[in-house]
This record gives C-alpha cells, sequence and structure tokens, in this order.
C-alpha cells in the first residue's frame, strides 16, 4: 500500500515551512470543560475528503503541540484527525499550584474527560466510526476507555502502551512508600509532593535521551516545548503513580473484556515501560495483536525512520477499512 509517510531528510526543511503551514491554515483548537471543571485544550483538522477520523490520545507530559508531524502525515492520508491534551498536561488545565507536577486524583478522569471530548468534538465533526491512537499513558487510557465504551471505536492502535511501569523498586516497596509518603504528605504539605527523585521540567540532552534515535525530530520536540513554555511538565507527584499502578491494576482485571481490535506496536529497547506487561495484557485480549519494533526506543511516533516507517506503515494498513466480500 502507498502511504504518505514523512521523513527525517527533509523533516528540517518543511517542518517550519510545510507542516507549521499547515498547521495555521488547516488546525482549529478549542478547549471544553473536564472533571472537576478543569479546561482541556484540544486540537482538529478536518479534511474535506476524509476516509476516516483518528482521535489521538498522548503520553504523559505530552501535548498536541509535540504531535504536528504525525497530524499532517495522518492529514495527508486522507483523515480527519483529533487530540486533546489530558488534563494537567500540555496546554489543559493544572490541578496543582505547581504547574510543572504531574497530577492526577484517578485514571478514570482521563477517561472520562476522553468521553466528552468523543461526545462534544469528534463526533458532531465526524462521518465515520472513531479509530483510536494512543501512545505509552495514552494507550492505557485509551484501554481502559474501550472496556468502559466498547461502541465508541472501531479500531485502535497503542503505540508502547503503558500497560506496566519500569519501576525503580520493587513494586510491594513502591507500593508502601506512596502509602507513607501520601499520609505524610496530608499530614504536613499544603499540596501535593514530588515522588522521591523526581522534578520539575528538564530539557535532557539528546546524547543521553531514553525516548528516541531521531536527533531532528528531538530537536523539534524540545524546541516546541521552549516556543511554548506552558507545556512543560516535570516529575510524577505520589498522587499520580499511586494513580497509574492503580490503572495497571486495573487492566489486567478488565482487558479480557475488550472487544475492540488492537494493535500494540512494542518498543523493543524500551526504557521506560514494562513491555513483559505489553505481552501479558495483549495475550488477555481477545482481538489483540502484537508487532514488535526490534531496537526501537520508547517515542515510537517521533523515532528515527529506520523505526518510525514501520510503525507508522503497520498503523495506516491496520486502519484501513476491511473490504467487503462481494460474496457475504
Amino acid at each position: 500500500m502507498n502511504f504518505y509517510l514523512s521523513e527525517e531528510s527533509e523533516l528540517e526543511q518543511r517542518y517550519d515551512s510545510l507542516i507549521q503551514g499547515f498547521w495555521h491554515n488547516q488546525v482549529s483548537t478549542g478547549s471544553f470543560a473536564g472533571v472537576d471543571n478543569i479546561n482541556i485544550a484540544y486540537a482538529c483538522a478536518l479534511h474535506p475528503q476524509a476516509r476516516g477520523s483518528v482521535v489521538i490520545s498522548s503520553g504523559r507530559i505530552e501535548g498536541y503541540l509535540k504531535y504536528k508531524e504525525i497530524i499532517f502525515e495522518l492529514y495527508q492520508n486522507h483523515y480527519s484527525v483529533f487530540i486533546l491534551d489530558h488534563r494537567g498536561q500540555g496546554l489543559s488545565g493544572r490541578m496543582t499550584p505547581q504547574v510543572h507536577q504531574g497530577y492526577v486524583a484517578d485514571f478514570s478522569d482521563y477517561v472520562t474527560d476522553l468521553k466528552t471530548f468523543y461526545d462534544q468534538v469528534v463526533m458532531p465533526q465526524s462521518s465515520h466510526k472513531p479509530l483510536l491512537l494512543g501512545h505509552s499513558m495514552g494507550g492505557a487510557i485509551g484501554t481502559l476507555y474501550l472496556n468502559r465504551y466498547p461502541q465508541d471505536f472501531d479500531k485502535a492502535v497503542f503505540t508502547a502502551p503503558m500497560y506496566g511501569i519500569r519501576l525503580p523498586l520493587p513494586k510491594w516497596l513502591v507500593k508502601a512508600l506512596l502509602s507513607a509518603g501520601l499520609t505524610l504528605n496530608q499530614w504536613v504539605g499544603k499540596r501535593p509532593w514530588y515522588f522521591f527523585g523526581q522534578t520539575d521540567y528538564l530539557a535532557i540532552p539528546f546524547a543521553i535521551n531514553p525516548l528516541t534515535h531521531s536527533k531532528v525530530r528531538y530537536r523539534i520536540f524540545r524546541q516546541e516545548y521552549e516556543t511554548h513554555p506552558a507545556m512543560k511538565l516535570g516529575g510524577v507527584t505520589y498522587n499520580w503513580l499511586r494513580a497509574a499502578i492503580r490503572a495497571t491494576e486495573q487492566l489486567e482485571q478488565q482487558v479480557s473484556e475488550v472487544q475492540t481490535p488492537i494493535l500494540v506496536l512494542q518498543a523493543g529497547g524500551d526504557q521506560i515501560i514494562d513491555n513483559e506487561a505489553q505481552d501479558h495484557l495483549c495475550a488477555m485480549m481477545p482481538r489483540c495483536q502484537l508487532k514488535p519494533v526490534s531496537g526501537a526506543r520508547h517515542e515510537l511516533l517521533m523515532e528515527a525512520d529506520r523505526y518510525r516507517q514501520p510503525s507508522m506503515q503497520a498503523i495506516l494498513a491496520f486502519f484501513e477499512p476491511q473490504k467487503q466480500d462481494p460474496d457475504e
């Protein structure tokens, strides 16, 4: 199949002209009230001859401005694209006075926000049953969503989904530290605390980054955050980490009921997410395919072309409408 695919060799030049021009001319932005009236920002690009609609659920620390290349690419393949910034990150409202803190009370709030986005923004502007693309934390949110609202999406692709977290200590010990830290936080603190070792936003040099092999995509990603400092997000709070562990445990209990066709793209060199958990949960889902991308780092959608091109080919091929058998 001949799909339009973005290439690193042209990206440096095309980003500032073609992609930024597309963003200003074809992409509209807005916001809506999420759970507890938190302002949720979103962007969408409506294709006049859309073959489908793709909803993007992004990863932790991300915002829609980081997804300009992928939105442009999907649009060139004749998809309308919808993306929201999850609460507490991107250009959406924060829930703590320290705006760099990664915080959420419960992952169910992410899911409810995504449902509001689906009902209020996506469906009124889509003539197709939408497709779901989720990365990392956004994949976990997306999978929880499919369990709660099984009729909403035709198919889903999750890149390096957060089905399990690589923890610095044994899980039982992390849970004990979380319990003690949250209790102490409630006693003596007026605002949520960072989890042990977490800090405000840091722009890690490319040479030691664990996310991508692509120098140009990494530079563009960091430049967007410098241009739009409101997007910057640091480490996680005790609250976020407790909510994330609970979400992965909830997934373990629920995924066998998820009937939506799912493709999981697994980053073979992932240092962020537990790939064994992806193997396990995908095997539990009745209609899940798992495709490893050997050697790739966590950010498959902003990886070097040798990893990203086959990933995008797989995504677009999976999203292709199924041809009806004329004898049926």
